[in-house]
């Protein structure tokens, strides 16, 4: 999810304009909503819980410093009273907060809990998947190393005033402020719930929740003291889980159902978006989304760059394309479309099986080898894979499937020498915030590969990593074009180490009932997905 100033917004197109007819009904106090998903929530800790299926729900629960207009790329103040002031060297950022904001144990957040909070995440002991976002800050190094007890960039001014200093200047900094990582959280919820405080949360949020039966459904209350005025509009959010995507479907028709969390189910894609009467509650948004298949480098023998290659030239990714109805466009490279830095001249790598084999043979494998494809078990990531298993027989890599629950894939594709290939699926990588930075960093550095990073190559390529910090440095105006031409160069290098094969840049749909009111901008928000403080009921 990326944007370098936060103002762009993200192209999207409708597939039915008329479609927002009764999203632009005035929101009505009251009521509730039930949204399916196939997979269990894992947790609701906003320091460890990292996919599309958690967000939005830790959204629901708390707040940022910062945040997006609904459905756009602006940055706006949340718990921040306003925008931070800069210095002049844009190292430091120091930000007053909002008076009053209670958390919903009923204590009044303060700056304590803005340190406390980054701290949190930067603490090797919580393992966050966001760490490495954060070790821009002075000193934060030298607290994940244990030789600091404390941040010495993080100050709290006063009760409401916190001060942040970087060790260099971070273009892409006050988009990582509003990501899910920095929600603020009070140290006496944590303590109190010690490893289960990702299923007993607390925190600002316009919803708390109410009860969590695993494997069945989450069950989410109005905040009665919310301190957006008029926000939520719903009552209550019921979250079932473990329904397949087609039963899911059978319920909305039945009126049990009222969002689809995992879209349109393939089987019924046609159906739904050629019947005038269905068609007219789907929603269409472009997604600053990459679909990929990893190779870890270190496992044999995709170690060697080109077993990869070979594996990038012998995939059709077309046939995959037309599994998913089309939904989504041939990707050429690492960055989609609607990212700033995309390289419209990135030509990536043809389907070629015959030049495939050709350098299997050059690696030494002429025979072609055995390997493990890992998917989560939702429809059509299955099918999917076997589509891939079909394509590497043809060049003689035998391939064995695990089809599995989305949180045992995430487990065996962040443990490093476990899971050779992975296919993304609905974890693909879609945009944090907009900023090409976010293509790289949590995913393809040094720094992200890690145990639970979402590094799933486990590539550490260092001179890369120097030349993106250097251009994250760029932070003045007139830096940005060449900012961005660095990142295209960067991107065009990792795209030659072959350590994905992007597949395709998705177009999401989903679907709603009747009763259901909710704009594009809620339904398929860029960067929370859901904006489930703004949908109503009729």
């Amino acid at each position: 999810m990326k944007r370098l100033n936060g103002k762009t917004l993200i192209g999207l197109t409708l597939l039915l304009t008329g479609a927002l007819s009764s999203a632009h009904a005035a929101p009505q106090q009251g009521g509730s909503i039930t949204v399916s998903y196939k997979d269990d929530v894992t947790t609701l800790d906003p320091a460890v819980g990292y996919d599309y299926q958690n967000w939005p729900m830790e959204k629901m629960v708390f707040d940022a410093l910062l945040d997006y207009t609904p459905g756009g790329t602006t940055l706006t103040p949340r718990l921040a009273a306003k925008m931070p002031d800069v210095s002049k060297d844009g190292k430091t950022y120091t930000f007053t907060l909002r008076t009053g904001v209670k958390f919903h144990n009923g204590r009044t957040m303060t700056a304590d809990d803005v340190k406390y909070s980054l701290e949190r995440v930067l603490d090797p002991k919580t393992k966050s998947p966001g760490q490495s976002f954060y070790t821009g800050i002075a000193g934060a190094q030298a607290f994940v190393d244990g030789k600091a007890k404390a941040v010495s960039g993080i100050t709290v001014l006063a009760p409401d005033k916190v001060k942040i200093t970087l060790d260099a200047p971070n273009a892409a900094f006050l988009n990582i402020m509003a990501m899910n990582f920095a929600f603020i959280v009070p140290k006496e919820a944590v303590a109190k719930a010690g490893a289960d405080f990702g299923h007993q949360p607390v925190g600002t949020g316009p919803f708390t929740l109410k009860s969590w039966v695993s494997g069945q459904q989450l069950e989410f209350a109005r905040n009665p003291n919310y301190f957006i005025k008029g926000m939520p509009h719903l009552n209550g959010v019921t979250v079932k889980v473990g329904l397949d995507p087609s039963v899911a479907y059978l319920s909305l028709q039945r009126g049990e159902i009222d969002l689809l969390g995992d879209g349109i189910p393939p089987a019924q894609f046609l159906q739904v978006t050629r019947d005038p009467k269905l068609k007219a509650n789907v929603f269409s948004k472009t997604s600053v989304n990459t679909t990929y298949l990893t190779l870890n480098t270190g496992i044999k023998p995709l170690s060697d760059v080109r077993v990869r290659q070979a594996i990038n030239m012998a995939i059709n990714k077309t046939k995959i394309l037309r599994i998913i109805n089309g939904r989504g466009e041939v990707a050429r490279g690492v960055l989609p479309p609607l990212m700033p830095g995309y390289d419209q001249a990135e030509a990536g790598y043809a389907y070629d099986p015959v030049k495939a084999k050709a350098l299997l043979t050059a690696a030494g494998l002429k025979g072609g080898f055995e390997t493990t494809l890992y998917t989560t078990s939702t429809d059509p990531n299955p099918r999917i894979a076997q589509s891939i298993q079909q394509d590497l027989a043809q060049i003689g890599v035998k391939v064995q499937l695990k089809s599995l629950a989305q949180s045992s894939v995430i487990d065996a594709a962040g443990t490093p020498k476990t899971a050779a290939m992975v296919w993304s699926g609905g974890l693909a990588w879609t945009q944090d915030y907009p900023d090409p930075s976010d293509f790289y960093w949590p995913i393809l550095s040094c720094k992200s590969a890690v145990q639970g990073g979402w590094n799933w190559p486990f590539v550490c390529d260092k001179a890369l990593d120097a030349r993106a910090d250097k251009a994250d440095r760029m932070v003045a105006p007139a830096q940005q074009t060449a900012r961005l031409k660095e990142y295209a160069s960067i991107f065009a290098a990792m795209n030659k180490q072959a350590v994905w094969v992007p597949v395709f840049h998705e177009v999401r749909y989903t679907m709603k009932s009747d009763r259901l009111v909710g704009s594009v901008d809620d339904l398929l928000d860029p960067t929370h997905f859901i904006n489930y403080e703004r949908l109503s009921v009729k």
